[in-house]
């Protein structure tokens, strides 16, 4: 066994320790398992909300992104701290309402704004199927790292399985505290890599950052202007918007256990002041994926450029550890879209009474999803690959609501609210797999966004109007 495959299995098994490790007594219902009690203080919560944003995608793909679109990349750089300038205003209200009237999820909150028990089972039935393609892409990310560091397939499958039983072990057994617990080593092991890597890499092939770009404008000047093409300003623009909206209204639901766990609004406030300093860390991948355009021919896997450099660079010990920062960055993401999952099918979908069955109901549902990622991720990983297109553009159909229900007294009825998701999602799902060249390069779920509004606010006209006719007839009576 070489020693970049004992590292990276060694790295496995810490990270699935450190998991275990997190829990302090067992968990006497799901609110602690699932949001650890609501006591996360500062820096608990700093590591939990900002480590989010960096799962495989950010720390492989941003990488592949530069490598292959230039400066386009750059498109993921702004609309975090743009979400975190509007949660920033929002998270107080959020917080508040949440300890209140005991939400764990999503679901919960919409379902208990609008009085509708519909409306939270279909926001929890499309935020699984939305969430659950992140999920395989983590775990199919974790196969892939170590595929792409050995070239060794059985390695690869061993490693996914060896991940998965570990992180459905540790939430299992410490639910967020769990995941809270190697969030701590997956972001300091991640930017002590990408440091290394920024230093190495570029020093290596063209003596330095400058350099670097120095030749990509002498060589590749087009990579560094967003340009006509399928990444142009159109793509750029409206993706950048869609990605803000999801992460600014909290669409996707596995961000929800994160902001419900605060001690208090103050500790998500103070983080929500210094996180999008903290987002400049995905220009260091990006970095790393310019200089792989000097060094690696055109049509190269673009997954698997910054762990090529790598081992270009770096000797087999060093490789080693950048393999299991990458391997962080997928079993602990994906810890928590488990959590996310499994207390929407819980509480939202299944919908238990019995607090100890609800509790059980969510462990199996955490079992199931894993396996089912695991097995899609060896025999299929192609399956969900498309379903993987509507994560953003099809969790940000729920943002009218979720403005709406942040409101002190919430203005519209759900039947708009219901009529302009699902005319939402409907858009968004003809565009993306029937009419893909309808609208060109703008992001469906803008347009998706737009007719969802559209619906809504015909359909609030239309309530009125009903409503001030009956006020009409019974005067009349």
């Amino acid at each position: 066994m070489t020693v970049t495959l004992v590292f990276t299995f060694a790295g496995i098994l810490l990270i699935g320790v450190l998991g275990f490790l997190g829990r302090r007594t067992p968990a006497a219902d799901l609110s602690e398992w699932a949001v650890g009690g609501r006591k996360f203080g500062a820096i608990t919560m700093w590591f939990l909300q900002a480590g989010e944003v960096f799962t495989t995608f950010t720390f492989l793909g941003m990488a592949g992104l530069a490598f292959s679109g230039g400066v386009a990349a750059m498109y993921s750089l702004p609309y975090v701290p743009i979400g975190y300038l509007v949660l920033f205003f929002l998270a107080k209200r959020l917080w508040s309402l949440g300890k209140e009237r005991g939400y764990l999820t999503q679901s919960d909150f919409l379902a208990d704004r609008f009085g509708s028990r519909f409306l939270g089972t279909l926001s929890a039935v499309l935020g699984v199927l939305f969430v659950l393609p992140y999920l395989q892409l983590q775990i199919t990310g974790l196969g892939l790292i170590v595929k792409l560091v050995t070239g060794d397939t059985a390695s690869s499958t061993l490693s996914m399985v060896a991940g998965c039983v570990l992180v459905v072990a540790f939430v299992l057994w410490a639910g967020l505290r769990g995941v809270a617990a190697t969030s701590y080593f997956k972001d300091v092991m991640m930017l002590v890599v990408l440091v290394v890597l920024l230093v190495t890499v570029p020093a290596h092939f063209a003596g330095g950052i400058s350099g670097v770009f120095h030749r990509i404008d002498q060589l590749h000047p087009q990579l560094l202007t967003v340009h006509a093409g399928s990444n142009d300003h159109t793509w750029f623009i409206t993706s950048m918007l869609v990605s803000a909206i999801g992460v600014g209204l909290m669409c996707l639901p596995h961000s929800w256990p994160a902001v419900m766990s605060a001690r208090d609004p103050k500790v998500l406030r103070r983080n929500y002041t210094w996180m999008p300093l903290y987002e400049l860390c995905l220009l260091l991948p990006m970095i790393i994926g310019f200089a792989a355009v000097l060094v690696l021919p055109k049509g190269s896997d673009s997954n698997g450029v910054l762990l090529n450099l790598s081992k270009d660079v770096l000797p087999g010990w060093a490789t080693g550890l950048v393999v299991v920062a990458a391997i962080a960055t997928a079993m602990v993401p994906a810890a928590g879209i488990l959590i996310g999952i499994s207390s929407l099918v819980a509480r939202n979908i299944v919908r238990v009474r019995a607090p100890r069955t609800q509790f059980w109901v969510n462990h199996g549902t955490v079992v199931f999803a894993c396996g089912l990622a695991l097995l899609l991720g060896i025999f299929r990983p192609d399956l969900l690959a498309n379903l993987l297109l509507l994560t953003y553009s099809g969790s940000v159909q729920l943002a009218p609501a979720n403005v709406l229900g942040f409101t002190r007294s919430v203005p519209v009825g759900k039947g708009p609210v219901l009529a302009g998701i699902i005319v939402g999602e409907v858009v968004v799902i003809w565009l993306t797999f029937v009419d893909k060249d309808l609208v060109g390069h703008v992001n469906v779920g803008l347009v998706g966004l737009a007719a969802n509004l559209v619906v809504l606010l015909a359909g609030v006209l239309v309530e009125r109007v009903t409503k001030a006719a009956r006020k009409a007839e019974v005067a009349g009576v």
